[in-house]
């Protein structure tokens, strides 16, 4: 009888550790319930996937994401600096680097997210090939996209740039041109506009959807093989130095890098923009 009741108590004990543990890990799931996070994103693309995000953060872990859309490139940054958002997520680590050191920043990765494509557009010819002699591309301004721009070029085999330009090159850094192609540098919002007043334009997928244009249009994009890609192109969830050992942040990205989110990535993109965790 004694050993009987004693394999009862070991099993009933078994039992409830088999019940707490849930339980515990439900609890420590629900640690976050009631916080709020704010991120700020630019683009149809970023306030999409983050809109899901938010979704999905308060139904598995009761955070409230409040999502703002923003307009430009600048204003995400600024409004983490001076705190009236929590974090970003709409620049690749490039972008990144080169607004703080131009802004006295010092905001930081605290994860990525994707890798969106820059694609080599044109509302009048169907191949690179068919570029005339003087065409004129258009170019994001902006020293970081600029340089991608200039790099997407090369990849695709229409100029030459200086290799000790890196990722910041710019058309001075131009080598060889063969074709005699000009340069119009414009805001990168504005080189989808310009399409039908220039040859080619060269602009990120997300614009290109937010501008109504699919990546199926494009004559080439970056991204055809990856390894030739430099990680600085990378896109990141950006925060002040010190919060990205917030664990109300990184749970935040915890629930972004997921299977489901990488989905949402690539059916609002339409293929154009890659996982990069």
């Amino acid at each position: 009888m004694f050993k009987q009741l004693k394999k009862l108590g070991l099993s009933l004990v078994a039992l409830s550790l088999a019940f707490l543990i849930p339980a515990q890990a439900l609890a420590q799931e629900s640690s976050f319930a009631g916080e709020t996070v704010s991120v700020g994103v630019v683009g149809d693309l970023g306030d999409e996937i983050w809109r899901y995000v938010a979704d999905k953060a308060e139904k598995e872990a009761g955070i409230k994401v409040e999502v703002t859309l923003l307009t430009d490139y600048n204003q995400p940054n600024e409004a983490v600096m001076n705190g009236s958002l929590n974090m970003n997520a709409f620049q690749h680590v490039a972008f990144l680097n080169d607004w703080n050191e131009a802004n006295d920043g010092d905001l930081v990765s605290l994860g990525y997210t994707f890798v969106t494509e820059m694609g080599i557009f044109s509302n009048k010819v169907d191949q690179l090939e068919d570029l005339q002699e003087g065409a004129t591309i258009a170019i994001p301004n902006d020293p970081t996209n600029g340089g991608r721009a200039l790099l997407a070029l090369e990849l695709a085999g229409l100029i030459e740039v200086d290799d000790a330009a890196g990722i910041l090159a710019t058309p001075k850094d131009v080598t060889a041109n063969p074709h005699q192609l000009k340069f119009e540098e414009l805001d990168a919002h504005q080189v989808a506009q310009s399409l039908p007043d220039v040859d080619a334009g060269v602009l990120g997928t997300g614009l290109a959807t937010d501008a109504g244009i699919s990546i199926d249009e494009a004559l080439f994009v970056d991204t055809e093989d990856l390894d030739q890609l430099d990680e600085a192109y990378r896109n990141v969830i950006a925060v002040r130095q010190g919060d990205q050992d917030n664990p109300l942040f990184q749970k935040i990205v915890e629930l972004f890098q997921s299977e489901d989110v990488a989905k949402v990535i690539n059916q609002a993109s339409q293929g154009g923009a890659i996982p990069a965790w």
